[in-house]
């Protein structure tokens, strides 16, 4: 019955992008690489997380350091304390979860040999292909931000000299010349 409850949830979707963007939300960002839980990778591949971290170990020479790392117990207390994971004394894991790089994401498919990871790696492939191309976007985007704010501020200094100079021109200067010519005499104050 419990094979039945995972095979019924680890149907694919029938949209062709759709997997794609379940595999996007598991990727995070740890020590400046992308990455995947071995949990997260375990679960679109179809298998256990035991079997995939025994298949993991039984081929380390496929994974270097660039492919995939075990997180340190901070980084892997703080990832639990956001994800709201249970306490390892109440069956949680009692040892810091592996992370996959978009290219260990694929040998791990490689070393799993199942059908249904042949066919999730494609769309793990996807997804870091379209997540390094929303990144690539948004950096395009800031710097055309900053450039503009430069221009902007750039403006911003010769408008206010342009109404500086303009307010000395409509301004009438006093002069310290006598003027030449009748002049009224002064009227005195009502009392």
């Amino acid at each position: 019955m419990k094979k039945a409850k995972i095979a019924t949830l680890l149907k694919m979707p029938k949209r062709p992008g759709a997997p794609a963007f379940v595999v996007e939300s598991h990727i995070l960002i740890l020590r400046h690489h992308r990455v995947i839980l071995d949990a997260d990778i375990a679960r679109l591949y179809g298998v256990a997380v035991k079997r995939l971290n025994e298949q993991v170990k039984r081929n380390q020479q496929r994974f270097p350091y660039d492919f995939m790392f075990q997180l340190t117990e901070k980084e892997h207390s703080t990832l639990r304390s956001q994800f709201a994971t249970s306490k390892e004394r109440r069956g949680g894991r009692r040892y810091p979860p592996y992370a996959f790089t978009e290219h260990g994401a694929i040998m791990a498919a490689t070393v799993l040999n199942s059908e249904r990871a042949v066919q999730m790696s494609v769309f793990v492939v996807r997804a870091f292909v379209r997540l390094r191309e929303m990144l690539a976007t948004n950096r395009r985007l800031a710097g055309k931000i900053g450039e503009l704010e430069n221009r902007l501020d750039s403006h911003d200094c010769v408008i206010l000299e342009l109404l500086d100079t303009i307010k000395e021109l409509t301004t009438p200067k006093k002069s310290s010349r006598i003027r030449i010519g009748f002049q009224l005499p002064a009227t005195k104050a009502k009392a």
